[in-house]
């Protein structure tokens, strides 16, 4: 008996599924490990390190989503320009107000490896503030995650 590990070829790569995921009620973190490993194509048996394997992702109602316990009153992003005086904070219910899809990709993209494929997959991800997106003509299938 042979035993050979199955590697898959970029040109094997099967066209990826387009899913979509409703994030209302949803905790981040736990959305946001979800869809680090459906983009990255960990979720499938033919999952191979060097070629990206996951589906697109469109997510809606990105401005449902909770944190729990007193995570949303302290929770910050920061960020520093290189510059005196350029580290700035903005907490989680300001960031909530302006962007909530940014807050979803951050999450997620954290969670995702530091190299060129996990640009790649992040470049998957589709983030919408509510229930309307722009990808109808993709038919993406409804997954219910939780």
């Amino acid at each position: 008996m042979p035993t050979k590990s199955f590697m898959a070829k970029e040109e094997d790569q099967l066209q990826q599924p387009w899913l979509l995921v409703d994030a209302d009620g949803a905790v981040l973190g736990r959305l946001a490990a979800k869809l680090a490993v459906m983009l990255m194509g960990k979720d499938k048996p033919t999952w191979t390190p060097h070629v990206q394997m996951g589906a697109y992702i469109v997510v809606i109602n990105a401005d449902k989503i909770r944190l729990t316990g007193t995570k949303a009153e302290t929770k910050t992003y920061d960020s520093y320009s290189r510059y005196p005086g350029g580290h700035k904070y903005v907490s989680f219910a300001q960031a909530m107000d302006k962007k909530p899809e940014w807050v979803v990709e951050t999450a997620v993209r954290k969670m995702l490896p530091k190299t060129q494929m996990g640009k790649r997959a992040l470049k998957k991800l589709k983030v919408f503030r509510g229930p309307k997106h722009e990808h109808q003509a993709q038919q993406p299938e409804k997954v219910e995650l939780f």
